[in-house]
């Protein structure tokens, strides 16, 4: 008998603004993902606003805890598990992607965006392209974006 992949996984590295975080978490409990948490974070897991963010969501889904990158890197290792780093930097429209279950998508920090160790351990980077002129998307959102493309492509509900 087959071993059933594991879900689909949202890690956020170094979050420095619990209202996205929470709020990416509350995407993860809704649509079946699972989620990482690459510390240090930019606040304490307790903190108001990313509970009030979270919401009773936060019960509903699984978050594991990494205390650096290299903890999370040899996590990853262990699973086997491609890292899909979403990057304004991205070579790949995000769409254009292939996802496959057990993929593990990576959004960086709000303030900083993802470290150069990120970039050289993806698998692929991805974008969500936005119009000329502007920064980038609110985190949460294009993290949401492309979750429902891996989800629409991996036909898990």
């Amino acid at each position: 008998m087959d071993t059933p992949a594991p879900p689909l996984m949202l890690a956020l590295f170094q979050p420095d603004i619990p209202q996205n975080a929470g709020t990416m978490l509350r995407a993860c409990a809704c649509l079946g993902f699972d989620a990482a948490i690459i510390e240090p974070a930019g606040f304490p897991v307790s903190d108001r606003h990313f509970r009030r963010s979270g919401m009773d969501y936060l019960d509903h889904v699984r978050i594991d805890r990494h205390a650096s990158w290299a903890a999370f890197e040899d996590w990853r290792a262990r699973e086997g598990r491609r890292l899909v780093l979403l990057t304004t930097k991205g070579a790949q429209h995000y769409c254009d992607f292939a996802y496959a279950p057990g993929d593990v998508l990576l959004v960086g920090r709000e303030s900083l965006g993802s470290p150069e160790e990120a970039h050289a351990a993806a698998d692929a980077r991805v974008v969500v392209p936005i119009r000329a002129g502007l920064r980038s998307l609110n985190v949460a959102f294009a993290a949401a974006m492309v979750m429902g493309e891996a989800l629409r492509q991996t036909g898990r509900r």
